[in-house]
């Protein structure tokens, strides 16, 4: 007799769903679920590097609606990246 097992559910993604519940709670005026959702999973970088809260305070601070833009701009001002990244490269050497 064999036996197979499944979950019922998928197992929690604790970074996500933290983030949604956040989301959910301080942003809802201008943050649908589903907006929230898709912020969270574009976000999953400053997830892990616990920047969840400076991007979120940024979204509720911007007058514009939740779009991926927003949370585009918020993610690159927030900690170790608000600098604008490296430098850009130098010129190609000349072939003669």
């Amino acid at each position: 007799m064999i036996v197979i097992s499944c979950h019922a559910l998928e197992p929690s993604n604790r970074p996500i769903d933290a983030c949604r519940a956040s989301c959910a709670k301080r942003a809802s005026r201008s943050c649908s679920e589903a907006e929230c959702a898709r912020g969270c999973e574009f976000i999953l970088d400053r997830l892990i590097e616990r920047e969840m809260n400076n991007v979120l305070a940024c979204v509720v601070r911007t007058p514009r609606r939740c779009t991926d833009e927003v949370w585009a701009d918020c993610a690159a001002r927030i900690g170790v990246h608000s600098d604008g990244g490296p430098p850009a490269p130098g010129a190609a050497p000349e072939e003669e």
